[in-house]
C-alpha cells in the first residue's frame, strides 16, 4: 500500500468514525468522494460557489456537505458501501461494478453524468503506435486496474482487436497510479510508466510536456462518440431517506453545470482555487472550450459499456438500457 492509499484509507476511516454509518445521519448530511481532474469541475464548482448548501437552504434544510479526495473506483466503491460517503464520483466502468453487485440489496445507481469528456491513452514509448505495440516491457497506468472507466475502455479496445477472448490481455501490464503522479512520469520519462490512459487536463499536460508522447487510443473512437465517462451514483437508500438532501444536490449539479458553460473563464479559476493544481490556465481554457467536452448532467453513450462488459461476464445482470443504471429523476430520462 503506497502512502497516497493509506492517507485515502486514513480519511475514509476517519470520516467514518466522524459520521458514522450511512443509516445514522439526517437529512441534510452528504459527504462526496471526488478524484482527480477537470471531469470534476461541476463539483468544484459547486463546492465554491456552496450551491449545495443554497439550494438545501431553499428546501428548510441546513446541509452539511463534506467533500473526500480519493483515487481509483475501488476506493471509490469501499466508501460508498461502508457507509463513509453517500455520493460517489467515478467512471461508468466503477459504477456499472457496484450497480450489478447491489442489485437488489443496496441497489447503488447513477445520480447524474459529470459530463462527456475524451479520454485519452498516451504513451511515450516511440515504438507504440497502437495498444497492439504494447510488450512485456511496458506498464500502463490507469486509477483502478479493472475497474477504472479507463481499464473497462481499453478492455473494449483490446476486444475489438483480438476478440472477447482476449477482452483482459492487456490488464498484466496495466498498475493502478494515481493520474497526477502517471502524468508526471509520463512527462519525465525513463520510469517503467510508458503510457497512462488517463483524463483532462493530465492527457493535455502530458502531450504538451513531452516531446516524445502521443495519443494511441480515444475513448470516443471506442464507444463510438462523446459519452459520460464520469458519473455519480448514491445508494437508494439515501436518495429515498433524504429527498431535500438529494433534490438539493441535483439544483446544485445544474446550476453549476449552466454556470461552466457560460463563464468558461471563471470556471477555470475555480479549478485552480479549489484544486490546488499547477496547471497552466490558457491549458484550462482550451480543455473547457473545447468542443468535444459537454458540461451536462444527462448521461449518454454509457450503454455500449454496460453491455460489453455483460458479454464477458464483467457484470452478472444485463441492463435493458441506462434507465437500469440511473435513477429515474427527470434529467435521466432522455440518457443512454
Amino acid at each position: 500500500m503506497n502512502n497516497f492509499t493509506r492517507k485515502a484509507a486514513a480519511l475514509v476511516t476517519g470520516l467514518g468514525l466522524a459520521f458514522g454509518t450511512l443509516s445514522a445521519h439526517a437529512e441534510g448530511q452528504i459527504r462526496i468522494a471526488q478524484q482527480f481532474g477537470i471531469v470534476y469541475l461541476l463539483l468544484n464548482v459547486a463546492q465554491e460557489q456552496k450551491l449545495i448548501e443554497k439550494h438545501a437552504k431553499a428546501a428548510g434544510v441546513d446541509a452539511k456537505v463534506e467533500w473526500v479526495q480519493l483515487s481509483g473506483g475501488s476506493a471509490v466503491n469501499d466508501a460508498l458501501l461502508s457507509g463513509n460517503i453517500e455520493i460517489a464520483g467515478a467512471g461508468v466502468g466503477p459504477l456499472l461494478t457496484i450497480w450489478d453487485r447491489t442489485k437488489g440489496r443496496q441497489d447503488v445507481k447513477g445520480v447524474a453524468s459529470l459530463g462527456n469528456f475524451p479520454y485519452y491513452l498516451v504513451t511515450n514509448n516511440p515504438n507504440v503506435k497502437t495498444i497492439a505495440d504494447f510488450t512485456e516491457k511496458d506498464r500502463i497506468a490507469l486509477p483502478a486496474v479493472g475497474v477504472s472507466v479507463q481499464s473497462r475502455v481499453l478492455q473494449l479496445a483490446s476486444a475489438k482487436l483480438w476478440g472477447d477472448k482476449e477482452f483482459n490481455k492487456l490488464d498484466k501490464i496495466s498498475v493502478a497510479v494515481p493520474h497526477p503522479d502517471a502524468a508526471a512520469a509520463i512527462i519525465k520519462g525513463g520510469t517503467e510508466i510508458s503510457a497512462h490512459f488517463g483524463n483532462p487536463p493530465f492527457q493535455e499536460q502530458e502531450l504538451a510536456g513531452n516531446p516524445q508522447a502521443r495519443i494511441v487510443l480515444k475513448s470516443y473512437d471506442v464507444l463510438g462518440g462523446p459519452s459520460s465517462a464520469t458519473v455519480l451514483y448514491a445508494t437508494d437508500k439515501f436518495r429515498t431517506e433524504n429527498p431535500k438532501t438529494y433534490k438539493a444536490f441535483i439544483d446544485a449539479l445544474n446550476e453549476a453545470s449552466q454556470f461552466v458553460t457560460a463563464n468558461p473563464e471563471k470556471a477555470a479559476d475555480i479549478y485552480l482555487k479549489v484544486s490546488n493544481a499547477k496547471t497552466d490556465r490558457d491549458l484550462l481554457l482550451k480543455i473547457i472550450k473545447n468542443p468535444e467536452v459537454q458540461f451536462k448532467i444527462t448521461p449518454q453513450n454509457t450503454y455500449a459499456l454496460a453491455e460489453f462488459m455483460h458479454r464477458v461476464g464483467a457484470i452478472k445482470n444485463k441492463p435493458a438500457s441506462a434507465k437500469d443504471y440511473f435513477f429515474a429523476d427527470a434529467h435521466n430520462a432522455a440518457g443512454n
